[in-house]
């Protein structure tokens, strides 16, 4: 006996339905018009992330075994922390063979851990493999921070990402503690902008206990605790922070606190001359000049408070916004759950009417029922209303208030370019307290895309330049410069905005 017809169909059905939904996705994703936002929209960066997290793991790997892998400190680094698990708390006794431990303890937690991982130490490349998962982790913690800001183009991460070779030899073929800071100083900060204030305090604190030059962001961050929580609040993280260093320096701070906090915390530390990147062109002695250091600290600090006023305003606004998104957000999710209740009995009316087939004899019924109605209506039956178009089903109301966060990244990055511009003296490994903000800075400058991309190569160039020239450090200077006077401008000039805007409304206000 011959199949039943109707099975014959069924699957021709599904083919078809496949097919046209292939088809669908083809024509909506194929095309130069999707490709360009992948490429231009910030709003895409969601997608490249994942793309680029995942090249990023095959070049790190790539990397670490082709490349071969340069000692500087990690032995160094192994012996300081053997010291301290063979039971040796005074800081003036554990050193190496680059010299005496200068970091503080949370460093020293952290390498005694990699310490047994890697077997004593010996199996560097098991520390590689660490290191980077610990670049694809910061890496997905810097894309969440400018997919949220939508401030930078897709594409000009990936290039900054991609072509620095310098960034992945710094974690993983040298193995530094600063990429171990600078990951908790990031997850700090997305626990800032996330409000969660009291674990963003924890990880910050103990990025300063990995190395001293987290406390560039400091001042930022004082101002930001000021702008969002008000002093008594401030007060009780900056006691967090404090009580974190307590803690991780309570076996030292126990038994030779001096010896500790001397050599943990030296602002005075002399660098060598021969490591430095940005300063070359000067001789040695003018170099390690007291008079030197204290004119660089002495600049830092002007620059500091020329940018305090607009820091405060740009974290105001960054509140006030804040405070609208919580008064807003509730009525817009209960707006996209109404839609959705909508959208969900609009199916369901049209899957029934398409399953369900009635009778002649329900048929008729309607339709004499229908009759009846207009009869004692006086009039004719009111048409159907016309359904809403499918675009109008599938549209969800939001506004992206995750834009504020720009008001809060550009003063972080800007305290903290600041304090690596006037330093006393920057080595290689140093690049990475500022390479991950380079980008969001020159986007926040309003200079020609050519001259954002020179100052990004240009920087590139001066730190994959060893050793160091007098053109390199010159040049390295010329970008600060001339990327620090883009952003003040553009800052200042939001200033000016600002003020006017106000000033306007209060005419108006008088004028009413």
């Amino acid at each position: 006996m011959a199949p039943p017809k109707g099975n014959n169909n069924r699957p021709t059905g599904r083919r078809k339905k496949s097919s046209n939904l292939l088809q669908t996705l083809l024509d909506k994703y194929l095309n130069i018009g999707f490709l360009k936002y992948l490429v231009l929209e910030p709003a895409a960066l969601p997608i490249i992330s994942v793309l680029i997290v995942l090249a990023e793991a095959a070049i790190n790997v790539f990397v670490i075994r082709r490349v071969p892998y340069t000692e500087i400190d990690w032995v160094a680094y192994m012996q300081e922390c053997e010291g301290f698990l063979n039971g040796t708390t005074n800081y003036a006794l554990l050193r190496g063979d680059t010299g005496p431990l200068v970091y503080p303890a949370a460093f020293v937690y952290i390498y005694s851990a990699l310490y047994y991982i890697t077997s004593h130490g010996a199996n560097v490349r098991v520390a590689q493999y660490i290191f980077a998962g610990i670049y694809l982790l910061q890496m997905c913690l810097v894309l969440r921070l400018y997919a949220k800001s939508r401030k930078v183009p897709p594409y000009v991460l990936v290039l900054s990402a991609f072509t620095s070779y310098r960034i992945h030899s710094i974690y993983v073929l040298r193995l530094f503690n600063d990429p171990v800071a600078i990951l908790l100083l990031y997850a700090a900060l997305n626990l800032f902008v996330d409000r969660r204030w009291t674990w963003g305090s924890i990880l910050f604190s103990l990025a300063v206990g990995v190395k001293m030059n987290i406390l560039l962001f400091a001042p930022a961050l004082l101002l930001f605790y000021l702008a969002n929580l008000g002093p008594l609040k401030t007060f009780l993280q900056l006691a967090i922070c404090g009580s974190v260093q307590l803690l991780l320096g309570a076996p030292f701070l126990l038994s030779h606190p001096v010896e500790y906090l001397r050599g943990s915390f030296d602002l005075g530390r002399i660098f060598e001359h021969k490591w430095t990147v940005n300063y070359r062109f000067l001789s040695r002695e003018f170099f390690e000049h007291r008079t030197f250091h204290l004119s660089l600290l002495g600049l830092h600090l002007v620059l500091l408070l020329v940018f305090a006023k607009p820091t405060w305003t740009f974290f105001q606004s960054y509140v006030r916004l804040r405070s609208v998104q919580d008064q807003l957000q509730p009525q817009i999710a209960k707006k996209n759950s109404e839609v959705q209740a909508q959208r969900k009995i609009k199916k369901e009316a049209k899957k029934e009417k398409d399953t369900e087939k009635l009778s002649a004899e329900q048929q008729s019924f309607l339709n004499a029922f229908e009759k009846t109605l207009q009869k004692s209506s006086g009039g004719k039956a009111a048409a159907p209303p016309a359904p809403a178009p499918a675009r109008a089903e599938s549209e969800r109301y939001g506004i992206h208030f995750e834009r504020c966060t720009q008001l809060a990244l550009l003063p972080f990055f800007l305290c903290n370019f600041i304090g690596v511009a006037c330093s006393r003296s920057l080595h290689y490994q140093f690049y990475v307290w500022y390479f991950h903000s380079l980008p969001y800075l020159v986007w926040s400058t309003s200079y020609s895309l050519g001259v954002r991309y020179l100052i990004l190569g240009i920087i590139e160039y001066c730190w994959n330049s060893y050793p160091s020239t007098y053109l390199s450090s010159s040049a390295l200077h010329l970008c600060h410069l001339v990327l620090l006077f883009g952003v003040a401008r553009q800052i200042f000039q939001t200033m000016r905005l600002n003020a006017a805007a106000k000033q306007q409304q209060q005419q108006q206000k008088k004028v009413q």
